[in-house]
């Protein structure tokens, strides 16, 4: 009995960290997919986007200039048809080896924002991810509400320990691109992360895709990443999506018919450190 107990735990953790990973950005997400206009905006609280125009540029919580004094960003400030394209990742369920397929297929740079639990259970897929070259980004390694840590120390722990980690995989330094679990922030975390030498990254797209029981059809998907993708948008999706591995090749093709391409997170991060 004691040796089957001990079998079952660690996937019981496993089960309980997706639970819990669900319900966080559940609570985060919502705000992504709201059309009305943000109360303020504030470099403070949960990430949010209210979407004015068809295939225009989003107004988030805070703008463009008030996070760049951090070197952080939610969008390319720019009209060119630019997508950078981000992934979450906070479990594995079997998707994101046809997430990195259909990538490979259009050469199309990605950022993976991995959770520490996720690149200790899931090796191959990091290194796949690095050598495929794709970034490799830091979205904590216990994804907790990081607007709640008041100590420097604390925050960089949550950061180096996946740093460690990452690079301990593949041989590589990790980049210093960071996104605050659940979208969950404050002015004091931004100083942190810059001070840090990290870069917080928002998002100006997202849709309803982190349900596994309820996961939206393609007809569901296409309308809010047709109908609003737009000039230097930064993409958020989640790996853990049946629809985005099912979708995710079409999608890329009907974006790049439309006259978009794919440049990796690397290019705005660029612009951001730019005076």
């Amino acid at each position: 009995m004691h040796s089957i107990l001990k079998w079952k735990r660690p996937v019981l953790y496993l089960l309980l960290f997706a639970l819990a990973f669900s319900i966080g950005i559940s609570a985060a997400r919502i705000a992504a997919s709201k059309t009305s206009s943000p109360a303020s905006s504030s470099a403070e609280g949960n990430w949010g986007l209210s979407f004015q125009k068809e295939g225009a540029q989003p107004i988030g919580n805070a703008d463009y200039e008030e996070l760049k004094q951090y070197h952080a960003g939610f969008i390319d400030n720019t009209e060119e048809k630019i997508i950078y394209l981000t992934f979450d990742c906070g479990y594995e369920n079997g998707y994101t080896p046809a997430i990195l397929d259909a990538l490979n297929k259009h050469q199309a740079p990605a950022t993976f924002f991995v959770v520490g639990t996720y690149a200790k259970s899931n090796p191959d897929l990091i290194r796949r991810m690095a050598e495929e070259g794709h970034t490799i980004g830091n979205h904590t390694y216990h994804h907790p509400d990081m607007s709640k840590i008041s100590t420097k120390e604390s925050f960089q722990k949550e950061l180096t320990d996946v740093e460690t980690l990452v690079q301990d995989i593949t041989g590589q330094p990790m980049s210093c691109f960071y996104r605050p679990p659940q979208g969950k922030y404050s002015q004091s975390n931004l100083k942190m992360a810059d001070e840090l030498g990290y870069q917080t990254f928002f998002w100006s797209l997202a849709y309803v895709d982190w349900y596994q029981d309820d996961q939206p059809t393609k007809e569901e998907a296409f309308k809010v990443l047709l109908k609003r993708i737009h000039p230097g948008a930064v993409v958020l999706l989640h790996n853990t999506s049946s629809t985005n591995a099912a979708i995710l090749d079409e999608l890329l093709t009907k974006w790049e018919e439309m006259g978009y391409r794919f440049e990796p997170l690397e290019n705005l991060a660029e612009k951001l450190k730019a005076s």
